[in-house]
């Protein structure tokens, strides 16, 4: 197959530009580790509408084609590929609305949002003692579908739920996890450190990024969840090595990834490893090809529900913040 021409869609500007320029970075280095392939970058400027009025202009221009980062981007980018007969790799938009909402068109490659807290519940699960869990959700559908899996994964733990009042006061020990933006987040951890009774244990979607150490004050103890961190002895059986991408993403920008990168790139690696087998770039073909694909890339294990092309094989990561550094708090043995 001659060089493929991998399209994306990323917000190089606006709201989501501080994950959008990390996706764009990883795909920049996931190229320079591959062969035969050509990135285009399209900005969606961090808007629905802007979005779908590039993304079949992009689509026509290459071969394979990339979907945004964000849920709310990614379920336009979903409705354009059902509308025009795309393929769209979703790498960016983990709820589970979207991942479900194009069988045939959108194929997955991270964990939805109903299991982004299942590693703090279950961190939770482990201890001796157990106490309420305050659920803080922020504004729209991806804090709304975060907050309902925890409360779903916590209760089928025997942990019992509430959900956040303000301001942040209790009369015995508590936790605490928040989903929201990445500002409101902030907010919630910020103005639960504060309060008299500070939680015991506090978990937040946010604390999964670096950023967030920058963010908040006292980060220290902090717990995130992650669609990927590094790890050092993942196996990829498609795409670089973790090692490799690390080391060029590094020499590329002076920083270490974060997970927008790798995911990005995954996607990519995945797509043109489909194209390859299918011998086709065919919408068809590509579906077929990826819907029976069992493996694993850097960013983790990969797997999709035929029905439906959601992600089923990828688990999210427990991260801890401690002494302004970020470090995995659960780690699996070497695979062999």
């Amino acid at each position: 197959m001659s060089s493929l021409r991998v399209g994306v869609a990323l917000s190089v500007t606006g709201r989501f530009a501080r994950f959008g320029t990390q996706a764009a970075q990883g795909l920049h280095s996931w190229r320079e580790l591959t062969d035969g392939v050509q990135v285009v970058i399209e900005d969606d400027e961090s808007d629905p509408r802007t979005l779908r009025a590039r993304l079949p202009a992009l689509a026509a221009r290459c071969d394979l084609l990339l979907g945004p980062y964000s849920t709310l981007l990614a379920r336009s980018a979903a409705e354009v590929a059902a509308a025009e007969d795309l393929l769209i790799w979703n790498h960016g938009g983990s709820g589970d609305d979207v991942q479900a909402a194009a069988p045939g068109h959108v194929v997955s490659v991270l964990s939805p949002t109903s299991r982004y807290a299942e590693p703090f519940v279950r961190h939770l699960a482990g201890r001796e003692e157990k106490v309420p869990l305050v659920l803080a959700q922020g504004r729209g559908r991806f804090a709304r579908q975060v907050i309902a899996g925890a409360q779903r994964h916590a209760e089928r733990t025997g942990i019992t739920t509430v959900r956040a009042d303000a301001p942040f006061t209790r009369d015995r020990a508590w936790d605490l996890f928040t989903a929201g933006t990445f500002e409101e987040d902030v907010d919630t951890v910020t103005a639960a450190r504060a309060a008299p009774g500070r939680p015991r244990i506090i978990g937040a979607v946010a604390a999964g990024v670096r950023e967030f150490g920058d963010a908040v004050a006292d980060s220290d103890g902090v717990l995130g969840v992650a669609q990927w961190f590094p790890r050092g002895h993942r196996r990829a059986e498609i795409g670089p090595s973790e090692n490799d991408f690390l080391a060029t993403f590094t020499r590329r920008t002076g920083t270490t990834p974060d997970y927008p990168a790798v995911q990005a790139a995954a996607a990519a690696a995945l797509a043109v490893h489909c194209a390859e087998a299918a011998g086709s770039r065919d919408r068809e073909a590509l579906w077929a090809a990826a819907t029976h694909l069992r493996t694993s890339t850097m960013f983790g294990d990969f797997a999709v529900a035929t029905e439906d092309g959601s992600q089923v094989g990828h688990r999210m990561t427990l991260v801890r913040w401690d002494e302004g550094r970020l470090d995995a708090l659960e780690r699996r043995p070497p695979e062999p």
